[in-house]
């Protein structure tokens, strides 16, 4: 038969559960505010019965209950809905981080304004047209100065801002690289103790309530995948790699690349390998960092190399009203001072490689005329070498056409003379060098004998920028300019020389080394008509197309992360208010369950006190 006494132990066990339950009551409402925080509840049964079959036991005419026990105090927690919430939390980061950086690169186009590059460009062409009209005026002269001197400070003032845009970013990269190892190594610590608390027995709610909310800041950032399916190893992967397994994990670390400005690559630690991340806020910002702003600062670059090229050689042709002629308009600062381009690329004190960036051929072509041969040109391209066939019936300015379609990093064009001009680039790749021609080949004799840019058809005669005097194998009497200095939009100036002397800005061209005539203006008409023509590097447009496509661009890029973003703050809103409804405390759902432990407490107190009662009529009143 059971005890006496056994009722005050049902008792006490009701005490204790209610007790229990008013606690988890409490934490709850404590936490409301917590981020992270998953209520909980309190899960409770039936004690086990006191005669278990196939026990001994006496003849009873059923099992007799123990009471009530606590078996287990649960978060609640949607882990499907979690999943989605992380994943949607990395595109979330993703778009964040590509909409704020991106408007500050819209504004520093300033478009529309007076202050804009585009603008002041305008008012530059506009000078040199009202030079063209009054060439024999100095004040025209001034005006062409003063333009120019705007323009180049517009120029720097854009570069200097997409500079610092840039340099603002890899400060980001260094601070999230350092938020991600931080969140991993406390991921990683708080695995650790979560299998403690498992091994004991018990559910360390709280704790995984914390690893749960580190996860979905590091999702913001990288991108990750998790595995609980092992519930002693919880595991994060990112780019096919253990990012944590455990209470093990592996961090990031920054290397700093020359090749790249000195900015940083993310690798593994204890690794040359390159961390491959396809969505949160740090692979944003690489792609803003290493793409997008690099890009608007290489279309910077290309614009301001070609404006210094084109008009220095229409200008050092013409001659001022000073008579002089031979004078560069802008100053060209080339990236290495060896005269043929020889450079030291691997920096062993010995010239290994040749920058060029632009070679004229020798001979004078007419554009409409069949080339009557055929073969394959060989240039250098972003993944590789391009090749680029002709055929005797081409024009020259279909091969033209095809060369600056194709995709090489080298543009074709004709320069004042008619000539044949290739071009070079910025490059696609941070491993090579912005305008630099680094190969050019034929297997015929288009660019040898027909247009006189190289020495000879076929491989041994290329030219190759990796080579020491790589000039020899262009045809002889082939003009050529070396590779400017990095970022020519940082550094352009205007001759101090045509800024002392304003007769010296030139407006025509001479006749059999002859000066000009006062009255002539050519050579200004001549700059102001670039404006309106196909010179641009790349893909062949003008000036003004070119500042067009730009603006458009960015705006698109801008106007597309915007939408995204917006979007994606809708959907994670849905999703969080989803879960908050699942797992968020709520505070009248509280309120009704304390009051039912309330009462539960009392119940069992008053059932102890019933007890007690009758064990004392039992014991101290019953007479002997």
């Amino acid at each position: 038969m059971h005890s006496t006494f056994m009722s005050i132990e049902i008792g006490k066990r009701g005490l204790l559960a209610h007790t229990q339950g008013l606690a988890t009551v409490g934490h709850n409402m404590s936490n409301a505010s917590v981020e992270g925080y998953s209520r909980q509840r309190v899960n409770f049964e039936a004690m086990d019965p006191l005669y278990m079959p196939g026990l001994n036991r006496e003849e009873t005419p059923g099992q007799i209950g123990q009471g009530v026990s606590i078996q287990s105090i649960e978060r609640i927690r949607d882990e499907i809905l979690e999943g989605r919430i992380a994943a949607q939390t990395n595109v979330g980061g993703y778009w964040e981080t590509r909409n704020s950086y991106l408007l500050m690169v819209e504004k520093t186009y300033n478009e529309p304004s007076d202050v804009s590059v585009r603008s002041l460009l305008d008012a530059f062409w506009d000078a040199w047209q009202e030079l063209s009209i009054h060439p024999d005026e100095v004040a025209a002269r001034h005006a062409v100065i003063e333009n120019a001197k705007a323009l180049v400070d517009g120029i720097h003032g854009r570069y200097h801002a997409l500079s610092s845009i840039r340099k603002m970013i890899e400060e980001d990269v260094q601070v999230t690289v350092n938020e991600v190892n931080d969140y991993i190594a406390r991921i990683a610590h708080l695995n650790e103790q979560i299998v403690k608390v498992k091994a004991m027995g018990d559910n360390p709610n709280d704790l995984m309530d914390r690893r749960d909310l580190l996860v979905e800041k590091l999702a913001k950032l990288i991108n990750i995948t998790v595995d609980k399916r092992d519930p002693d190893e919880f595991t994060i992967h990112v780019g096919g790699r253990h990012l944590v397994q455990g209470k093990v994990y592996h961090p990031f670390i920054l290397d700093p690349r020359p090749q790249n400005e000195g900015f940083s690559a993310v690798l593994w630690e204890g690794s040359t390998e390159e961390v491959r991340l396809e969505g949160g806020k740090l692979a944003a910002l690489l792609e803003l960092r290493d793409g997008d702003v690099r890009g608007e600062i290489q279309k910077l670059d290309t614009m301001t190399v070609n404006l210094v090229n084109l008009v220095n050689e229409v200008h050092r042709n013409a001659y001022g009203l000073n008579g002089q002629t031979g004078v560069d308009f802008f100053v060209e600062h080339p990236a290495v001072l060896n005269a043929v381009g020889n450079y030291d690329r691997n920096g062993d004190g010995e010239f290994d490689s040749t920058y060029l960036f632009r070679i004229h051929g020798t001979n004078v072509l007419d554009p409409n005329a069949q080339v009557g041969i055929e073969g394959v040109i060989t240039l250098s391209g972003t993944e590789g070498d391009v090749q680029i066939a002709y055929y005797p019936t081409d024009t020259v300015q279909d091969i033209v056409n095809r060369i600056n379609t194709s995709g090489a990093e080298v543009s074709a064009s004709f320069d004042r003379l008619g000539r044949l001009v290739l071009k070079a680039t910025p490059s696609g790749d941070v491993a090579f060098p912005d305008f630099v021609i680094r190969h050019v080949e034929d297997s015929g004799q288009f660019l040898s004998g027909y247009a006189g840019i190289l020495g000879g058809s076929g491989p041994e005669n290329a030219y190759d920028w990796e080579t020491v005097d790589a000039v020899l194998t262009l045809r002889g009497g082939a003009e050529y300019g070396v590779a400017p200095f990095a970022h020519p939009s940082g550094w352009v100036v205007l001759n101090p020389e045509v800024e002392r002397d304003p007769a010296s800005v030139a407006a025509g061209f001479g006749q059999g080394g002859r000066p000009a005539p006062p009255g002539d203006g050519s050579a200004a008409l001549a700059i102001a008509n670039l404006r309106t023509e196909p010179v641009m590097i790349g893909r062949l447009m003008t000036f003004d197309d070119y500042f067009a496509e730009a603006v458009s661009e960015i705006g698109l890029k801008g106007q597309q992360a915007q939408i995204a973003d917006e979007t994606q703050k809708l959907i994670m809103k849905d999703l969080k208010d989803l879960r908050e409804s699942i797992s968020g405390v709520n505070i009248d759902e509280e309120l009704a369950q304390m009051i039912k432990f309330q009462h539960g407490y009392a119940a069992s107190a008053r059932f102890i006190s019933t007890f007690n009662s009758m064990l004392d009529l039992l014991i101290n009143r019953m007479a002997v």
